[in-house]
């Protein structure tokens, strides 16, 4: 009996009690089975990874040769479009403005078609707006062709004029621009504030202030390479200036030196009355006569094309009469074509040329 009473009373205690492990049944947590354990999680994973490596790849792969093809076919529309087509609309002179595409190159030189596309655009601007010209008739066609000649031709010109300049160290300033801006403003030629001078440009030309600064920078340019190559003119007009101060009668010195036939025999007089506002001659002469004393002479003016002095004969408020003695400059064209046969040009535009071409009668403005 005592003996069946002490098997129940350790049965007892083994359910009360937990079964307590030995120590050598313990596991033990080293960086081995870390690693161990991390990996047999990870290569479960693998099998559902791998299956996607392919395709992925082969996304990367094709999203590459379509924008390899798409940039290909862009570059080849584009070239097509410019050089064969010779589109000119809005999107593609904002693409040449983006992309460096050449129209001619000089020498190291490249000429920009963007440049080319700045003058031919404005061309048909102003005849399609303010003459109402159209260019899809056999004439206005025509008429286009010619305006392609002109603009490339002046681009070409423009880079050597460039070329001149830098050979001979000379620059046009921003205040040398903002000063012409001012003289025009000055005499209402192209609206007395930027407001209306930027609705006379867009209109005219679709041109902002900037472009007008860019090609009113080229003009002042040539002006100034020519007047510094030029030095026979400017002897003759500093022969002229010297023999007026010295008391030679103006009339004399008209017949002797001037230029201008539509003058000479009358002493050098302009003819009309001259106001602030006139257009008939050169805001800068406009600007000089109107600092002037009655019977006093000015020093050497240049007016772009040519040296003048002028001479205010009489003042009646605000206007003036006045003479002058002008000094024509000797074209241009003489010093870019020396130029050119040195660096000739090479042009990747081919131009029809217009037969019995006729320049348009345009309005007074």
């Amino acid at each position: 009996m005592k003996k069946v009473r002490k098997l129940v009373d350790d049965k007892l205690k083994q359910r009360q009690e937990p079964e307590r492990l030995g120590d050598e049944q313990v596991p033990r947590i080293t960086n081995k089975t870390v690693t161990d354990h991390r990996e047999e999680v990870l290569s479960g994973a693998r099998k559902f990874i791998y299956p996607l490596q392919h395709p992925k790849r082969y996304i990367v792969a094709f999203t590459t040769v379509l924008v390899v093809l798409a940039v290909v076919g862009f570059f080849t529309w584009t070239t097509l479009a410019l050089y064969r087509y010779q589109t000119t609309s809005n999107f593609m002179y904002r693409v040449t403005q983006v992309l460096p595409f050449p129209i001619a190159r000089t020498g190291n030189t490249f000429i920009a078609y963007e440049n080319y596309l700045f003058e031919l655009r404005h061309y048909i601007h102003y005849y399609e707006n303010q003459q109402g010209i159209d260019f899809d008739t056999e004439v206005g066609a025509q008429q286009l062709d010619e305006f392609r000649r002109r603009a490339l031709d002046k681009v070409i010109n423009d880079v050597y004029i460039r070329l001149l300049a830098e050979e001979n160290g000379i620059t046009v300033t921003q205040q040398e621009i903002d000063e012409q801006i001012a003289l025009v403003q000055r005499q209402d030629r192209l609206g007395n504030s930027f407001e209306n001078l930027e609705n006379v440009l867009r209109n005219f030309w679709d041109w902002s202030i900037d472009d007008f600064r860019r090609s009113l920078e080229q003009q002042l340019l040539a002006q100034k390479v020519i007047a510094e190559l030029d030095e026979t003119t400017l002897e003759e007009a500093r022969a002229a200036f010297d023999e007026l101060q010295a008391g030679e009668p103006f009339e004399e010195v008209v017949s002797k030196y001037s230029d201008d036939p539509a003058t000479i025999d009358q002493g050098g007089e302009f003819g009309f009355d001259i106001t602030r506002t006139s257009r008939d001659i050169a805001p800068k002469t406009v600007d000089v006569l109107f600092e002037l004393d009655e019977g006093e002479v000015s020093d050497i003016i240049n007016i772009g094309y040519a040296l003048q002095i002028v001479r205010l004969l009489e003042r009646d408020g605000e206007q003036v009469r006045a003479a002058h003695v002008l000094f024509t400059f000797e074209d241009i064209d003489t010093y870019i074509n020396e130029l050119k046969d040195d660096r000739p040009v090479r042009v990747y535009l081919q131009l029809d040329q217009p037969e019995d071409f006729e320049e348009p009668v345009t309005e007074e403005n």
